[in-house]
């Protein structure tokens, strides 16, 4: 989320909640606060960056060749049970309700902010509870707990409301949710709101917000109508988005619906292969791709300039990135495939592995946004007057190391969940063979998170 259209020039002190929407002065240290910076900004040594990621790669990969020679991860078959009494309180009605009152509580209140508050990010919660609390909350939050959203969907309480009162609207729906549409519904959402975000001219409005949050929910609630509360688990961007990084929490359900603690990689291994799968992935990768990219001087000075027009330049960049990202992975495998031979799903089979990447490039991105951000924005929603300057959690060296550290583990994770896939369904002879173009794919995806961290 960094400023992409007119406005200060990148490290000139200020923090923005989108493309040009300044929230605060900061200081200098706060040019980090999106995770993405210039290089005179991130004290690392690019040949350390990338030398460290490469050796972390080849090093795992050799490894995972030599002593990883059948498939180890289990799916949802996995997991150490959790205590009864604790699974009983976990899904005790009072639990349950009170989760979905929560979500409704906070959606009723941004909404009310978006009505009654002032059209300034600065004074009003609601931005910062959508783009921050929301969007990047999510994260920390479905790997801890699992896919939470599915309880804190407001419009997914709504919807159980107006059935539970009669609305002919919300009665049980006895048509099928066809079976070819799987993710793409999510997919088509998250790029909706990434488009918001990073592209709209004034994503912090009230009205921008009003607009895009009133059409986004009378559209779920109308395709719930259709298609019955199922809708909701791949219909709506924010539930698949949580169940996708939960997959990786180690919180997890068995497949006889035991609650468990388990090996993240079981939960990784047992996402579904389901159409929709990719681009849900790729939308993630490459819409924080080019919010990363976006506040290049050259990209900024491109835009302005454009004879398209600012959004229409900014909409290309980012369906570009989309693009790339997609294009990258199809080619992967297709490669895979002529070195393996035929398989009936050659690109869901290894979509999975995107997933631990997805999360490192979204954690070293916007990690200091939610740490900043968060709290100043909860702070808003309370009333507290006069609230301090959120400051960086981290000294730009300690940064820079955890942005590379997440992007370069998440690629990591991302080989070795491949490699146990590909030794289940390849004979042992092609199994090593078949990860080099997920390899290469890999380094490729390293070297541009890094060079957008280097900027």
């Amino acid at each position: 989320m960094t400023p992409a259209g007119p406005g200060p020039a990148p490290g000139a002190g200020a923090v923005g909640l989108g493309q040009g929407v300044v929230l605060h002065p900061a200081d200098p240290l706060n040019a980090l606060a999106h995770g993405i910076g210039s290089q005179h900004d991130l004290p690392i040594s690019p040949f350390y960056a990338f030398a460290g990621a490469f050796a972390a790669l080849f090093v795992s990969f050799l490894a995972l060749g030599l002593l990883w020679s059948t498939s180890r991860f289990r799916g949802d078959r996995s997991g150490l049970a959790l205590p009864a009494g604790l699974q009983r309180v976990a899904d005790a009605p009072a639990t349950r309700t009170a989760l979905r009152g929560l979500g409704l509580a906070a959606a009723l209140a941004v909404l009310l902010s978006l009505l009654l508050g002032p059209d300034d990010p600065a004074r009003n919660p609601a931005p910062g509870a959508v783009y921050v609390l929301l969007w990047v909350g999510l994260v920390p939050a479905s790997l801890l707990l699992g896919p939470v959203w599915r309880l804190l969907n407001p419009l997914r309480t709504l919807h159980r409301l107006l059935a539970r009162v009669g609305c002919p609207a919300a009665r049980p729906a006895a048509r099928p949710l066809p079976a070819r549409l799987g993710q793409w519904p999510a997919a088509v959402g998250l790029f909706g709101f990434t488009w918001l975000e990073l592209v709209s001219p004034d994503p912090a409005s009230t009205t921008t917000l009003l607009i895009a949050l009133g059409v986004y929910a009378a559209a779920q609630l109308l395709l719930a109508a259709r298609f019955g509360e199922r809708w909701f688990a791949d219909g709506d961007a924010f539930e698949a988005y949580s169940a996708l990084l939960a997959r990786l929490s180690p919180l997890g359900r068995r497949d006889d619906g035991r609650l468990v603690l388990r090996n993240p990689f079981h939960g990784l291994d047992a996402t579904p292969e389901r159409p929709g799968l990719v681009a849900t992935v790729c939308v993630l990768l490459g819409s924080t791709a080019y919010d990363g990219f976006s506040d290049n001087p050259s990209w900024i000075n491109s835009i302005q300039t454009s004879p398209l027009g600012r959004t229409p330049t900014a909409t290309l960049g980012l369906l570009g990135a989309i693009a790339l990202v997609a294009a990258l992975y199809c080619l992967c495998a297709a490669a895979t495939r002529l070195a393996c031979g035929p398989h009936p799903g050659p690109l869901t089979a290894f979509a999975h592995s995107l997933v631990p990447i997805a999360l490192g490039y979204l954690t070293a991105h916007y990690f200091s946004l939610l740490v900043t951000e968060g709290p100043r924005t909860v702070s808003m929603a309370l009333g507290t007057d006069n609230a301090s300057e959120p400051l960086p959690p981290l000294d730009p060296g300690g940064l820079a190391t955890l942005q590379v550290a997440a992007v370069v583990t998440g690629h990591v994770l991302g080989v070795i969940a491949a490699h146990d896939r590909s030794v289940r369904l390849f004979p042992p002879a092609k199994a090593v063979a078949g990860q080099l173009p997920l390899l290469a794919l890999m380094i490729t995806y390293t070297i541009g998170g890094i060079g957008l961290l280097l900027n």
